[in-house]
């Protein structure tokens, strides 16, 4: 009961309710706490001038002028009764639970303030006083009764009681001698509260005790303490109990308003009968909420399982991302290594081609220093005849010295800087790019059973995905079985929330289902939708299929023809399990043509007569005869012909794989052919002599019993 402690509360005091009285607003407010929101209007000022001064209007917000309603004595709605009324310039307070209040027209007691004195020891509330419902902020000018005019809410007062009373200090056992434990039960028949040892032994759950009733100790102190039900009296006839319900203003009357009062001629009915009416609306309007209310809770369970997956995953996840960016650092310091050793690797190299070079040079220059040294000794000798015989010898040598310094020698073979550059702006902002992606597929879709229908031998299927997902989808993937318990087999690819699948078997259950892709994958199947189609085939004759010279009335189920040669038109369904029959009525019939009747394959030849060739197998008449062919082959000629106005059958069963045709209801010969597998259009010939009317959706002639279907049967 604790979720209904606010609804037991005052809107002013923000305590329990003392003393409720009810507005018209059908808001409550405690006595005391409206005697101090009440407001005086003066009596100078006129609605239009009142209107026009707005004197402190600014200050109540929701006194507003142009937003207040006045409610009127005569009726129950919102109206003007006696003029508007201007805020006081007073300030306003605010109640514990945030709604201003007015201040006060009476001196009010101290700490006692939700007790209220006696009526007469309270002063006179001021003509023209005004009073402002706290909560929905609606104005009413009191009438010379004032808050005596307003009826007590003795219901919620009770409540209140109730509540409080089960809110007090726990029960003690009546049967303990000393020291009374704490009551556990109460029994309602002996009325007495009783702690489990005194239960046991006073009130054992066997013979005549055992048919008590024991209830928690707070129910039983409710039941016990529930005060016998209150007569309320009028609040205009205050000597006169409330006995009637007046119908047009909804409230209680006495019958002192129905022979004097302003309900005089309004509907009236039994206050016990419109208790009980609209307790029992009361209940059903409950019943409704509870529905609601039981699916908030579980609808709050869900929640909090989400909260829990929700904490669950983002742990998962972040240990997830972790190691994925551990991995990418460790992938990069792997390949910083590489790089650091191709740059040793480098660095190695210039040292040992410099180091090279250096020692090269180092020789080379001690041999030169050497030989100039020497000849600068040699230069310095006074025999001629001594130097002339080394002096060619060593201009050679020096010469030959000298181009060894040539050009190229004296050039670094290696430079000092480093020709490598490490291009890591891709990488860089590869990783400025690093995001997540969509890496979950798809989840189940939802099939909209509203939108999902079966037409004939079509069905039509609406899906959406769930709407709290957030994961991509690129297509669905549509999915049916073959109408006889099959395997699924795929009907549609693509990006569409809605198909429809055509051609498929008449009086078949088919199973569908759909699921959704992306990039990462293929989600989760839908629920499985089973779908029934048509019972009876309805169809007409197809323009789009039918030779150029066949002239389509009577939207496509009446044809004729243009040519004085044959030529062949199909019905717009096929057949291929299942018992069929349709009928063609002969509208003209000129000069003794032969018009064939039949069924064919989709690629019949639509310019010879029904039957010429090995796609069709047919019957054709004359006024006379009739002769059934198949591949040009003319068996079973029968007596009976056709006039205008006969009438043609054509019996298609697939359970025993066999054709029928009729003429007039008699059947036309034997059976006309056997053993047939697989998918056939109705199909007929004729022309410029002949006008035909097709007419469909008919049930199997009496005569004929369907055989029992081959599960062994191939179907297409």
């Amino acid at each position: 009961m604790d979720e209904m402690e606010e609804e037991l509360k005052c809107p002013v005091c923000g305590s329990f309710y003392r003393e409720p009285i009810i507005l018209p607003c059908s808001h409550n407010i405690c006595l005391a706490c409206a005697r101090n929101i009440l407001v005086q209007t003066p009596e100078a000022e006129s609605p239009q001038s009142s209107r026009a001064s707005g004197s402190g209007v600014s200050d109540y917000d929701y006194l507003d002028l142009d937003k207040m309603s006045l409610y009127s004595e005569a009726d129950s709605g919102y109206g003007s009764y006696g003029g508007f009324v201007s805020a006081p310039t007073t300030p306003c307070q605010k109640s514990p639970n945030g709604v201003r209040v007015f201040p006060p027209a009476v001196p009010q007691p101290g700490p006692q303030q939700h007790l209220l004195p006696h009526p007469a020891s309270l002063p006179p509330i001021p003509r023209n006083s005004c009073i402002t419902c706290p909560q929905c902020h609606r104005s009413l000018i009191l009438d010379d009764r004032g808050l005596r005019g307003f009826p007590k809410n003795r219901v919620l007062e009770g409540v209140v009681d109730r509540y409080q009373q089960s809110k007090a200090a726990a029960l003690k056992c009546q049967l303990c001698e000393k020291s009374p434990k704490e009551a556990t039960v109460m029994c309602e028949q002996c009325d007495v509260f009783y702690c489990d040892p005194c239960r046991l032994r006073c009130h054992p759950p066997r013979g005549p005790l055992a048919k008590h009733r024991l209830v928690p100790p707070a129910q039983g102190r409710i039941s016990r303490r529930a005060s016998p039900r209150k007569i309320s009296t009028c609040t205009e006839h205050e000597l006169e109990n409330l006995s009637m319900y007046c119908v047009q203003c909804k409230m209680p009357v006495c019958y002192q308003c129905l022979e004097e009062g302003k309900h005089g001629t309004h509907e009236v009915k039994a206050l016990g009968a419109m208790w009980k009416l609209h307790k029992g609306q009361l209940s059903q309007a409950l019943n409704g909420l509870s529905d609601r209310a039981t699916e908030a809770k579980e609808f709050l369970v869900q929640l909090r399982n989400m909260v829990q997956h929700i904490q669950e995953n983002g742990v998962e996840f972040e240990a997830c991302l972790v190691a994925q960016c551990d991995a990418l650092i460790d992938a990069l310091n792997r390949r910083k290594a590489q790089l650091l050793a191709q740059v040793n690797k480098e660095h190695e190299h210039k040292l040992k081609v410099v180091r090279d070079q250096i020692s090269h040079c180092t020789v080379k220059l001690r041999q030169t220093t050497g030989l100039m040294e020497y000849c600068l000794e040699v230069i310095k000798e006074n025999d001629p005849s001594g130097f002339l015989q080394i002096s060619d010898a060593l201009i050679r040598r020096v010469h030959m010295t000298e181009s060894q310094w040539g050009k190229g020698t004296l050039t670094p073979r290696m430079t000092s800087d480093f020709d490598l550059t490490l291009d890591s702006g891709p990488l860089l902002q590869t990783i400025h790019q690093l995001d997540f992606v969509q890496m979950k597929v798809p989840a189940a879709p939802i099939l909209q059973l509203e939108e999902c229908c079966t037409q004939n031998n079509s069905a039509t299927l609406s899906w959406k995905q769930p709407p709290l997902s957030t994961i991509a989808v690129e297509g669905y993937i549509l999915e049916l079985d073959d109408g006889n318990g099959g395997p699924f087999r795929e009907v549609y690819v693509g990006t569409e929330t809605i198909c429809t699948v055509d051609g498929l078997h008449f009086n078949s259950t088919y199973k569908s289902r759909v699921k959704a892709f992306n990039s990462s994958g293929v989600g989760q199947y839908s629920k499985t939708l089973i779908m029934q189609t048509s019972e009876i085939a309805w169809f007409t004759f197809d323009p789009a299929s039918a030779h150029p010279d066949i002239v389509f009335s009577n939207d496509n189920l009446t044809v004729s023809c243009n040519s004085y040669d044959d030529r062949v038109v199909l019905g717009s369904a096929a057949f291929s399990r299942g018992v069929h029959y349709w009928e063609m009525t002969v509208d003209r019939y000129d000069n003794h043509p032969d018009p064939a009747f039949g069924i064919c394959r989709g690629d019949v030849l639509k310019d010879v007569m029904l039957g010429k060739d090995d796609k069709a197998w047919a019957m054709y008449v004359d006024n006379n005869r009739s002769w059934f062919m198949h591949n040009n082959s003319h068996t079973n000629r029968t007596d009976g012909g056709v006039a205008k106005g006969s009438t043609i059958g054509v019996l298609l069963d697939f359970t025993r794989g066999i054709l029928i045709f009729l003429i007039n209801d008699e059947q036309q010969g034997p059976v006309a052919f056997e053993s047939l597998e697989g998918a056939y259009y109705p199909a007929i010939s004729l022309n410029r002599n002949v006008q035909v009317t097709l007419h469909t959706g008919l049930p199997i002639p009496d005569f004929y019993t369907p055989g029992e279907a081959d599960p062994t049967s191939s179907v297409c």
